[in-house]
């Protein structure tokens, strides 16, 4: 039975629209016919979740899947959370709005270290206990109070977690689920999928579902191990595996395409992998060790998702995503392809951080559009010697010629990540940092043009596992020093803003990612004390007291402090702290790393169970190679570098020959030709009501390009199609009058355009008339006079009708009804809002012991100027009128009255 939330998702919490599950190519397959129910959760607010690309991939993937149904669920907002809370409402799934226990398999993407309190935050308001033990301890209990002829044990769905921090280390996370899946999940997921819906045909108990699951590669199930006193972690069972296989799947561009939400999300686009893995072999990235091999996408079926995908959503943005972008050397062709295909259209195309080494003209010349988007790049470190111990690959020269090409290309502001706290680093390295971005500005002046500006982030380095930087660590006094003699050397610079990484997080992901089984109380006490999402941007004190209490009562100080400390820090440094006052002596002469004689590098670790591939000798020796600050090639391009990674288990490196780049077909040319306007009256109706004014604005955007209407644009440096609605309806509110006037720059019937835009359109918003009009009349928004409501208002006062009618004819009568009102600038006005009642009656009163409910009719004033009579200021003159307290509990509108 489905869980009724209806009722707490109101227009009184902020952005509704999130939890309405109704999103164009939404999915929702019929709850009977499926055999397994899968609830893939992001544990964020929606806006990151629902346009996490790992996310639309599996969720599509999972929905393909026959006699399966996959729904989604997110972590709600404060407001939504407090109400559930509140109401004893469990967390729901927001397609079929049922409680997750509804569920077969629950699964969280875990890629953040400390985002595992925001799971707990879910399974918490789901109802759902924290642990598997838990869960199984209840569900058995449970099972034999009921005494149902049910699966055993399978009161609660199966809870599992996947992602990069997954895969990493599962050990401080493994209290929490059931199962982990390590590595892709497009093959893993449907092989467990069939998993379990054997073993509900066979009525299989948990314990022995999960010992099923447990053997298929790639799935790590904690219970059936146990950690050792040295950290290692083994099995308990001789049938399950002594190290669980990380999987590998190729990039499926098709299955990319889903979910066009109505509020905007931090990545509001198409967005099309064209690369899986990373070989360049940087010595800190845990993403390019994790997904090795590289593979390529085929360009034509890059091109052909990306046109099937802009037609499908209706995006005006698309994005190709990698690990390193400009390493897909199909990228000027593909781009050059599409900027072609679709330059009637006001596309543009966005890159994440790419090769500063590998930009050019040609990646420049297919960015972009009408709207030139931010450049980021990546040097990391500010030396020379910096980049070659971690393996970057990438010179001054390099460096200068990718930015200076970015400058000459049109670009004045540039996006730079660098790091503090790199092995090997001294204090030279440090401010090379402030050097080199002075150099690129000095490189980059000319007459005419604005100085280059720069955006730097400096995080803190963070070790993380299966990288050859995994023994490697940095105290916080270290940290805070060399933030502080940056910030000293940049005062000094201008047209550079640098944003730098708070040093108790760093410690805190640290201690966390690098951690064993002895954190999954830590993790818990840190949830109960406060620690989440919210805490994050209401209190970033909190949060930190929060995790340093949780630490402390779990008598892991002394663990923590070794994280503060350095004491993991395996390298000695001559040189280093104090530096010899003289910077150009400090960058020249020879710095001496080398390994401390008792380096635990052959020590388990807690993820050492976890086979990703790459080999732990070649980690080490790759350490070493660091200390002489000697580069690995990338093996996608060039030899191999024997990572132990290519083979039968994780396949082979794919690099794809690029086609020629095609001819440049030129620019978008906005066409700002208006031939014909059309004037459409249409409603606002159910769920779409909880969508803004801003977001319908976006959703008419893209139904036109959905619909392929040729719509005209505006001119200018930023043009955008010709669509204006008229008066913004209030956030709630129900509408069958709204209007919205589109230009065309060709004629058309008005039966084509009305088909073509219905079928474009959710159902909730119906299309009453279509109807042209002259070029020259007014716009709606500039002829309006009057706006017709209905509304429906109660008072808890028991009042019979005849009162209601006495309070209509009152006001009717009156000439005068004065109310303060509050200009946008914060002025205080006085107004009469009987000169903006035109009519007004009761059409209906309802009377009860509790209350005393009316539909009133009224016709106010509703013009571009701003002299409006809002639905609330009705309550206003009700409430002067009568003495006595109203509330609204609806408001539609009827219809918009224009001027002739």
């Amino acid at each position: 039975m489905a869980v009724l939330v209806e009722q707490l998702i109101t227009s009184d919490i902020l952005k509704p629209a999130r939890y309405l599950g109704n999103e164009r190519l939404a999915v929702h397959k019929p709850w009977d016919t499926a055999t397994v129910r899968w609830v893939l959760t992001y544990p964020e607010v929606y806006e990151v979740g629902a346009s996490n690309l790992g996310h639309i991939i599996l969720y599509n993937i999972l929905n393909a899947q026959p006699n399966q149904l996959c729904d989604r669920a997110y972590l709600p907002g404060p407001d939504l959370g407090a109400k559930l809370r509140a109401t004893q409402t469990p967390l729901f799934a927001v397609e079929s709005k049922r409680s997750l226990t509804e569920f077969d398999i629950l699964g969280f993407s875990l890629s953040y270290e400390l985002g595992a309190t925001n799971i707990l935050e879910m399974l918490d308001l789901a109802g759902i206990p924290l642990t598997w033990k838990q869960r199984q301890e209840r569900g058995a209990g449970e099972a034999g109070e009921a005494g149902e002829a049910t699966i055993p044990n399978h009161q609660y769905p199966l809870i599992f977690a996947g992602g990069q921090t997954a895969t990493s280390n599962p050990e401080p996370y493994a209290d929490f689920f059931d199962f982990i899946v390590l590595g892709d999940g497009e093959e893993l997921l449907p092989e467990i999928g069939l998993v379990v819906e054997e073993g509900k045909k066979s009525r299989l108990s948990r314990q022995e579902l999960l010992l099923d699951l447990a053997q298929i590669p790639g799935v790590y199930v904690p219970q059936f191990y146990e950690m050792q006193e040295s950290g290692a972690v083994h099995p308990l069972r001789p049938d399950v595996p002594k190290r669980i296989l990380r999987r590998v799947a190729t990039p499926i561009p098709a299955y990319s395409i889903g979910l066009v939400p109505y509020v905007e999300t931090v990545h509001d686009r198409l967005t099309i992998e064209i690369r899986r893995g990373c070989t360049r072999g940087c010595r800190f990235c845990q993403p390019g060790m994790l997904t090795r091999p590289a593979r390529d996408v085929e360009p034509e079926k890059v091109v052909e998702a990306i046109e099937a995908g802009m037609r499908a959503t209706g995006y005006n943005e698309f994005s190709l995503l990698s690990l390193s972008c400009s390493d897909y050397l199909s990228l000027p062709a593909v781009g050059m392809e599409i900027k072609n295909r679709l330059k009637n259209e006001n596309i543009s195309l966005t890159l994440p951080s790419q090769r500063v080494d590998r930009f050019d003209e040609n990646i420049a010349n297919i960015l972009g559009g009408t709207r030139q988007g931010s450049l980021t790049f990546a040097p990391e470190a500010g030396t020379q010697r910096m980049r070659d111990i971690v393996n970057k690959g990438l010179t001054n020269e390099e460096l200068l010629r990718g930015v200076k090409t970015a400058w000459e290309q049109g670009w004045d502001k540039i996006k730079l990540y660098f790091m503090i706290g790199l092995p090997g680093e001294t204090d030279a390295d440090v401010l090379g940092i402030t050097e080199t971005v002075s150099w690129l500005q000095r490189e980059c002046r000319g007459r005419g043009r604005k100085p280059l500006s720069f955006n730097l982030t400096i995080s803190n380095f963070t070790p993380k596992p299966h990288t050859p930087f995994q023994w490697h660590s940095v105290s916080t006094s270290e940290f805070k020093r060399k933030q502080s003699l940056l910030r000293q050397e940049f005062r000094r610079i201008r047209n550079v803003k640098v944003n730098f990484t708070d040093i108790r997080l760093s410690a805190m992901e640290d201690f966390i990612g690098r951690g064993d089984r002895s954190l999954g109380k830590v993790l818990r006490r840190a949830w109960e004390l406060g620690a989440g999402m919210d805490s994050w941007y209401d209190s970033v004190e909190t949060a930190f007291n929060a995790w340093e209490n949780a630490i402390s009562e779990a008598d892991l100080d002394w663990k923590y402090r070794q994280v503060e400390n350095g004491e993991w820090n395996l390298f000695s440094v001559g040189n280093r702290e104090q530096g010899t006052g003289n910077r150009k002596e400090e960058t020249l002469s020879p710095v001496t790393c080398h390994l401390s004689p008792s380096s635990p590098l052959d020590l388990p670790l807690p993820w050492d169970h976890i086979d990703t591939g790459i080999d732990k000798k070649w980690l080490q020796e790759d350490l070493k190679r660091a200390l002489e600050a000697a580069i690995v090639p990338d093996c996608s391009f060039e030899g191999c570098s024997h990572c132990g990674v290519c083979g039968t288990d994780f396949g082979h490196n794919i690099v794809i020959e690029p086609p020629a780049i095609p001819k440049f077909a030129g620019e978008f040319v906005p066409n700002t030709t208006k031939a014909q306007r059309f004037r459409v009256w249409f409603g606002k109706q159910g769920d779409l009501a909880l969508v803004s004014h801003l977001d319908l604005m976006r959703l008419f955007d893209r139904v036109m390009r959905r619909a392929g209407l040729p719509v005209a644009f505006t001119g200018g440096f930023h043009p955008h199609p010709r669509i204006a609605l008229a008066s913004a309806l209030s956030l709630g509110s129900t509408s069958s009058g709204e209007i919205v006037d589109i230009e065309l720059t060709q004629p058309m019937d008005v039966g084509s355009f009305r088909t073509q835009l219905v079928s474009q359109l959710p159902l909730d918003i119906p299309i009453y008339q279509v109807e042209e009009i002259d070029l020259k009349a007014p716009a709606a928004n500039q002829s309006m006079q009057a706006a017709e409501y209905i509304l429906t208002v109660s008072t808890p006062r028991n009042i019979e009708a005849g009162q209601w009618q006495d309070w209509i004819a009152a006001i009717t009568a009156k000439n005068e009804i004065l109310s303060e009102h509050t200009t946008k600038s914060g002025k205080q006005q006085i107004i009469n809002l009987r000169d903006r009642l035109f009519e007004i009656e009761l059409l209906q009163a309802e009377n009860s012991p509790a209350e005393s409910k009316a539909i009133l009719r009224y016709l106010g004033s509703c013009r571009h100027d701003g002299v409006n009579l809002r639905p609330e200021q009705i309550l206003s003159i009700l409430e002067i009128v009568a003495c006595a307290e109203f509330h609204l509990l609806h408001i539609h509108r009827n219809r918009l009255v224009l001027g002739t």
